[in-house]
């Protein structure tokens, strides 16, 4: 991986982690609990959506296989992070990926999903090859895909959760039954 690239995939693994620790600041529990009016998931079935998809991603990660050609995707590379972020492009979640409950706060989920991260940012910290002869599978995209686009998958991820979890923020404070973001 060239080392700019691995600059940029790192920095973009930060800005997602820092727009999801932005969103849940300030939320107590009983907000991080309560599921939005409209229906969907409570912020902190949010945030253990995040760390969920965190370790399933880190898995397709570390469970790559090496060709010899490399598969490249420009447009899909450039794709992934714009309609990533974009809340009104809808992508459903694989049924692994929903929340059941398995953390009692969003601190615990954030605490799992940053040691997660921290994980995933040593991958790519300690990568030596050409991502992109590395393929594996994702839930949503078809085809095999290549490790950039895991990682910017991964990247682009928690902040796309940060802005569900401000429009819950928000729907909240509407409500009369939250606090403003």
């Amino acid at each position: 991986m060239l080392k700019t690239e691995k600059q940029e995939i790192l920095r973009a693994l930060q800005v997602g982690r820092d727009a999801l620790g932005e969103a849940l600041a300030g939320v107590d529990e009983e907000q991080a609990r309560r599921r939005p009016p409209g229906g969907g998931w409570s912020i902190l079935g949010c945030a253990e959506h995040v760390a969920i998809s965190e370790r399933y991603l880190l898995s397709r990660l570390t469970s790559a296989t090496r060709t010899d050609q490399a598969l490249e995707n420009r447009v899909r590379e450039e794709r992934i992070p714009v309609r990533g972020l974009d809340r009104s492009w809808p992508v459903a979640s694989p049924e692994g990926g929903w929340p059941t409950g398995r953390f009692a706060s969003v601190d615990e989920a954030l605490a799992d999903f940053d040691a997660t991260r921290a994980e995933t940012v040593r991958f790519v910290e300690t990568f030596e090859d050409d991502p992109r002869r590395w393929l594996t599978d994702h839930p949503v995209i078809p085809g095999p895909v290549n490790l950039v686009e895991i990682l910017l998958t991964m990247a682009v991820h928690p902040a796309r959760h940060a802005k569900q979890i401000a429009e819950i923020r928000e729907g909240m404070r509407i409500d009369g039954r939250g606090t403003a973001p």
